[in-house]
């Protein structure tokens, strides 16, 4: 599985940007596909993710009423709409992914598939 970020950029506190991530490779039809970040001398930390199933997603408390995340009708590629950025928004933002649905508790470590990250820099 291989998995391609994009979108990632630098924008003023309030402003919006749209990451996308585009998968293939896939043996299995049925991922969870999230979205992480990492700011310096931070844990990876979980934003969102999206079964690819059933489209059932989940949001992070701290992006929540900011971020939709939407997964495409081809079902390779996911979305994050982040929009009112705030600067503790800046990190680098990873796609990965996990065959079957999203787990109860999201780890970084529990998933086998990633991208090479984009970064997000909120001023």
């Amino acid at each position: 599985v291989q998995l391609v970020e994009s979108g990632g950029g630098s924008v003023q506190a309030g402003g919006s940007l749209r990451l996308s991530c585009v998968g293939s490779g896939y043996t299995y039809s049925m991922y969870c596909m999230s979205w992480f970040r990492q700011a310096p001398g931070k844990e990876r930390e979980p934003v969102a993710g999206i079964y690819t199933y059933d489209g059932q997603p989940y949001l992070a408390d701290s992006v929540k009423g900011r971020f939709t995340i939407s997964l495409a009708s081809t079902g390779n590629t996911v979305y994050l709409q982040m929009n009112n950025l705030k600067p503790e928004d800046t990190a680098m933002y990873y796609c990965a992914a996990i065959i079957g649905p999203c787990p109860s508790t999201v780890v970084a470590g529990s998933f086998p598939y990633w991208g090479q990250g984009t970064q997000v820099t909120v001023s």
